[in-house]
């Protein structure tokens, strides 16, 4: 699972769009993958997505699926976006296929519809952070619980009440704390097996190419649905979503 590098011009906006939500704290905490000691992660009651009780889950980053060793579970990053969004929902529809959107917790709070609509879809929700920080890993614990719980809190309420299922760490900027407080929240830490590269833009057919040739990594792939123009990744799954189907594909949701 790389970390993601390029993408700085755009979250310069989206951090802008989350200052008075956040607040900035120095500190330092080491990214580890999977093992290790986790510390305490009690979460901050003021900023957690409700008051109901949450059912913990595993503190590992998931990246198997549901459906097995056939099963390819198709994650949509960093949205909702009011122009790339909707078509992604409707290529999605036309294929029968659910996916996991991982939000944005400002994306989210500024576009509630799209929000709702990603739910009565039958699509999976995920924590994405406030503002996509892909420094995270070496802030303060304080920092990354805001980040986390305030976003989970903007998706819960955008969405009507439906609270994310995971959380994946921006860039893979995952540490013990960040992955523990999201377990304890009931959102599963939430990795990837296949990057696209379509935040690049290299091309339709690049994208698909990269897809198919790191499929064999596994079944979690990743792709975008904001962040600039997003029309390859559209086209990329209208080639994908079918061609994965007649390899004997079955589409599900990352492990919980």
């Amino acid at each position: 699972m790389a970390r993601h590098g390029s993408k700085r011009g755009w979250y310069a906006k989206v951090g802008a769009a989350a200052v008075g939500v956040t607040v900035l704290a120095a500190g330092a905490s080491v990214w580890t993958a999977q093992a290790g000691a986790v510390p305490d992660a009690s979460p901050r009651p003021a900023a957690s997505a409700g008051q109901s009780a949450v059912k913990p889950v595993a503190v590992t980053i998931a990246h198997s699926s549901d459906k097995g060793t056939s099963g390819v579970n198709i994650t949509i990053d960093d949205g909702p976006d009011p122009v790339w969004t909707p078509q992604v929902l409707d290529v999605l529809r036309e294929y029968g296929v659910k996916a996991t959107f991982c939000m944005v917790g400002t994306q989210a709070k500024a576009h509630p519809d799209l929000v709702k609509k990603v739910v009565a879809a039958g699509h999976r929700l995920c924590d994405h952070s406030v503002s996509h920080d892909t420094t995270m890993d070496t802030k303060s614990e304080a920092y990354q619980s805001q980040q986390i719980l305030d976003a989970e809190r903007m998706i819960t309420e955008a969405s009507g009440g439906v609270r994310p299922m995971y959380y994946r760490a921006p860039g893979g900027a995952f540490t013990p704390y960040s992955r523990k407080l999201a377990a304890s929240r009931g959102m599963r830490p939430l990795g990837w097996n296949v990057d696209s590269k379509d935040f690049e833009r290299p091309g339709t057919d690049a994208v698909v190419a990269t897809v198919e040739q790191e499929l064999p990594n596994g079944p979690t792939l990743l792709f975008h649905d904001a962040g600039g123009d997003r029309s390859q990744t559209v086209e990329a799954l209208r080639l994908l979503l079918p061609r994965l189907k007649e390899q004997g594909r079955t589409f599900g949701f990352p492990v919980r």
